[in-house]
């Protein structure tokens, strides 16, 4: 069994109502124009008394939440009004112009901003960024919309060129054949993982469906092919076919839930489905968030992946190296929350604050577990990264890529 968290997740600012309204300042008189380098009078504008739009209204984010890992390794900073400086040698987070929390630089490894309307100084932006200190923002379904590093963490050509050669070679087919296995094996895990704790149909039903699940894993590692373009299909085919076993068995743990009709790839339109897709959504682009900077530092390319198609704006190859690590880090805490009663909540078509809490901070908590892997224990973190590393050295045919499995 997999050991607990390092250190617990701590609210170190939570849940207040922040009544107000949008208060505009005045235009000034004169802007610089850095193309001319003079000051120009600004185009003329209209100051109208107008009612804050619904999607910044704070009424739909009323309430604040810090979570930090004891370590304060990361940091996840939600709610409407808040902003973020430097402080000496330290992360001030304001509210109202009132510092409400500090976190020493030395101590974090990533910010993530959950929600509109937090204001981050380019101060703090130059420090983060000379320190190596990721800074992620998350749309309202949980969907990373910007990742901000230093340019230089990623100054790897060589790198960049083998990954893309690899695309087109055995290399890369092997990897994707990996990937995919990486998987369904979590997959299967995890669902014997739920089977030891219910002794009875439904448990039967677990082990039922890894078995099958393991049947085509040995499927996927039958694959070959000269590049991923060839083995792809095949590859997505398998993967649909341990995916629908594997969500029809899950799903049985939520109570509501009708697994018969789920489907993550077409969600029905009932409360209950939709509310759990959008929070398996809000993890997974947690989770997102930090492989993609893990992507990044090292020297990988994120947008030519191996199993994700190419198109402009998707990230394959962080989708790919997401892949193996859905079900430890954001499947196994969200369904086991859950299975014991939690229960998500929609507020205007998005999760509501209190449920994004409660879903970062069990997939922040899952970061910071132990993991053994290569024969020491790691935070899962850690794990991601030594991932990351070590798809760049497959690319590079230095060594053979193998997912991350994690223990039940």
């Amino acid at each position: 069994m997999a050991a607990s968290p390092a250190w617990p997740l701590r609210p170190i600012f939570s849940r207040f109502s922040e009544p107000g309204t949008l208060k505009r300042k005045p235009p000034q008189p004169a802007q610089y124009n850095w193309i001319r380098e003079c000051f120009e009078e600004p185009p003329e504008q209209l100051l109208l008394d107008l009612p804050l739009p619904p999607e910044i209204d704070p009424a739909y984010d009323d309430q604040v939440s810090l979570l930090v890992t004891e370590s304060g390794t990361q940091l996840f900073v939600s709610g409407f009004g808040l902003s973020l400086g430097k402080q000496s040698e330290r992360v001030a987070i304001r509210h109202k112009r009132k510092v409400v929390a500090q976190i020493p630089f030395l101590r974090l490894q990533e910010i993530v901003i959950g929600s509109r309307g937090v204001n981050v100084t380019s101060d703090v932006i130059e420090a983060l960024c000379e320190r190596g200190i990721r800074l992620a923002f998350l749309g309202g379904t949980g969907r990373p919309y910007a990742l901000l590093t230093s340019p230089l963490l990623t100054a790897t050509v060589e790198t960049r060129k083998a990954q893309i050669h690899a695309i087109d070679s055995p290399v890369g087919a092997n990897m994707a054949r990996w990937i995919v296995a990486g998987k369904t094996r979590n997959q299967a895990k995890l669902l014997q993982y739920f089977a030891r704790t219910r002794p009875d149909e439904q448990g039967e039903k677990f082990k039922a469906a890894a078995l099958a699940i393991k049947q085509i894993t040995k499927k996927i590692l039958l694959v070959e092919g000269p590049d991923c373009r060839t083995v792809r299909p095949t590859l997505q085919g398998l993967e649909g076919a341990a995916g629908r076993l594997y969500w029809a068995a899950i799903f049985n743990l939520v109570p509501g839930v009708d697994a018969r009709t789920f489907s993550r790839h077409n969600p029905p339109t009932d409360v209950i489905n939709s509310t759990v897709n959008s929070a398996l959504n809000y993890g997974y682009g947690i989770l997102t968030s930090h492989v993609w900077g893990a992507v990044m530092n090292a020297g990988l390319e994120p947008f030519a992946g191996l199993i994700h198609t190419d198109r402009s704006g998707k990230p394959s190859l962080v989708l790919d190296l997401v892949e193996e690590f859905r079900q430890p880090i954001v499947d196994r805490p969200l369904f086991g929350w859950m299975a014991k009663g939690g229960s998500p909540k929609l507020l205007g078509g998005l999760l509501d604050t209190e449920t994004k809490e409660a879903v970062a901070m069990r997939v922040i908590g899952r970061l910071s577990a132990l993991e053994p892997h290569r024969g020491k224990d790691h935070q899962v973190r850690s794990i991601i990264q030594m991932q990351a590393r070590l798809a760049a050295s497959a690319f590079r045919q230095l060594k053979e890529y193998k997912p991350f499995s994690f223990q039940w």
